[in-house]
């Protein structure tokens, strides 16, 4: 009986068009394992495309090697096809016009004529005949990209890899390693089995799932293969100084002045386990940052806080043209608490480990409001 490397070799070696997927919090970890695959793939001749939900912001990663070629949709995922039978007559000229939104095609036969019953239509099949899913707990976390067409991800083999014991093996393979501390350790097993000579944007991929993975190897889960691991890419020419000057080293002066603003409020209950901060619609006008500039403070409390199993950001978004301001939580989960379920009463939207959630209250009745049930879930799931 095949391990589950060999068919997962065996699978991609019948396959004639890939499509590698990630989740749409586009952690680094996904995004360069992505990329890390794609890499290796093309040096294996397989034709394939990798698409991602497009993110809120992802410049972070731009570095990366083929970055670029991250679609944000699935284009032309099978095409509409109209026949014409013409054993009863020949064509001589084929035109077509657009009328409005009718697409008429005006086919002059030779000899003869067609016809109604000459004409038939259907559907192509799958442009990709595989998909790989990377560092994502579940095809709901896709976003956009499995909702457009749920159609394609049942009817088509999925090869499913990801370190998170949430994971719900979704795949018809699934490689799920929760002993590995990033997706990207268990794709360097697995190049490795396969006697894969890793060139130096292949390592540098893996190297980057890994730094982003554990904080620069700050977390507690490192094992000593993670770091002999970490060493060996480096070996095959992976860049670290590159990613760490991209990640660490590149931070704006106003993006500081706001994580100074939430460290100055932040507030905790149940020892520690809930965090939370208030950042108002002024906070962001006057540091000149943005919503999207929250997601590296969280980053940030999580290796600063390991006790901390949910962060909390709720802040303000001013809206000038109808003189309101809305308000948007944004719920961290660590710890394998699930984000939207600790959310779920407030219609939140996101994955497993982040969720966001939108308010018609004043911020600090919003955020009180959800802090005490996700209290009251913890107390529950504890007891």
């Amino acid at each position: 009986m095949k391990t589950i490397e060999q068919q997962i070799f065996a699978t991609i070696d019948q396959a004639k068009k890939i499509l590698i997927v990630f989740n749409r919090s586009w952690s680094g970890d996904a995004v360069a394992s992505a990329l890390a695959f794609y890499l290796w793939l093309k040096k294996n001749n397989k034709e394939v495309d990798i698409v991602a939900e497009k993110p809120t912001n992802s410049s972070i990663y731009s570095f990366l090697p083929n970055f670029s070629l991250i679609k944000p949709s699935l284009e032309n995922l099978r095409k509409f096809i109209i026949s014409l039978d013409i054993s009863n007559a020949k064509v001589s000229q084929i035109e077509y016009q657009v009328d409005n939104a009718k697409l008429d095609f005006i086919i002059s036969p030779k000899d003869g004529f067609f016809k109604n019953e000459d004409i038939s239509s259907r559907s192509s099949g799958f442009k990709y005949d595989l998909v790989i899913s990377l560092a994502t707990p579940d095809l709901e976390s896709l976003g956009s990209i499995y909702d457009s067409d749920t159609a394609f991800f049942f009817e088509t083999t999925i090869i499913n890899i990801d370190h998170q014991a949430a994971n719900d093996n979704y795949g018809q393979i699934n490689l799920i390693n929760v002993n590995a501390v990033a997706t990207s350790e268990i794709l360097y097993s697995l190049f490795e089995q396969n006697n894969t000579k890793l060139d130096g944007d292949i390592a540098t991929c893996l190297l980057t799932g890994l730094i982003t993975a554990t904080k620069s190897f700050k977390t507690a889960n490192i094992t000593p293969r993670t770091l002999n691991i970490a060493s060996e890419l480096i070996n095959h020419e992976g860049r670290r100084e590159e990613i760490i000057n991209a990640l660490y080293r590149s931070r704006q002066l106003n993006v500081l002045k706001l994580w100074g603003l939430v460290l100055t409020n932040l507030q905790s209950t149940l020892d520690n386990k809930i965090i939370w901060s208030l950042i108002t619609a002024l906070d962001f006008s006057t540091t000149e940052t943005r919503p999207e500039n929250l997601t590296d403070i969280i980053e940030e409390l999580i290796v600063n806080m390991p006790q901390a199993q949910v962060i909390i950001l709720s802040y303000e978004i001013s809206l000038p043209e109808f003189g309101i301001k809305k308000v948007k939580s944004l719920v961290h989960s660590v710890k394998n608490l699930d984000a939207l379920y600790l959310a779920q009463p407030f219609m939140a939207q996101g994955t497993k480990s982040s969720a966001l959630v939108s308010f018609d209250l004043p911020l600090e009745e919003a955020n009180e409001t959800l802090v005490k049930s996700i209290e009251e879930k913890i107390k529950r799931l504890e007891s």
